[in-house]
């Protein structure tokens, strides 16, 4: 069982990936604070915004792949491969979902106020769930940023 552990935590693509997650969290969280002027803890573990935390985890597994066993690999086929569906789905469907979101949301408020029976017993739906282009980028370059980081410094 110990070996089991062992193996989990040395894992290099998988350390990559979960750090590029929690860092662009971290950042995702800040930027909104400055922002808006508030913190907000759900930033921490919330979808879409400035960078996508989605693009820096698949793309610091791709580059620590890649690195480690080159770009001729199985491993680095499969980051890839996956890297490319997220950050694709992230800038499509999951960002037309939060548009179409905010204008359900504000469809409902406006029931409400012209005095109609609530619209929806449901709470209120996620805004953000997509990524731009741009905060796709963003995030796809500070996973690889960070990939390389950590495997320079740490490995």
């Amino acid at each position: 069982m110990a070996e089991f552990f062992v193996e989990l935590f040395s894992n290099r693509v998988l350390i990559g990936g979960l750090v590029g997650w929690f860092v662009a969290q971290v950042l995702k969280m800040i930027l909104y604070s400055i922002i808006n002027k508030t913190i907000n803890w759900e930033r921490m573990i919330g979808d879409g915004g400035m960078p996508s935390a989605h693009s820096a985890t698949v793309s610091s597994m791709a580059m620590t792949s890649a690195l480690i066993y080159g770009v001729g690999s199985f491993e680095f086929a499969v980051t890839t491969m996956l890297a490319t569906i997220v950050m694709h789905d992230a800038m499509g469907v999951r960002l037309e979902t939060g548009k179409q979101a905010k204008i359900l949301n504000e469809m409902i408020a406006l029931f409400e106020e012209l005095g109609k029976p609530q619209v929806s017993a449901e709470k209120k739906l996620k805004e953000f769930v997509g990524h731009t282009p741009f905060q796709v980028l963003c995030g796809m370059i500070l996973g690889m940023l960070i990939a390389l980081g950590l495997n320079a410094w740490v490995y």
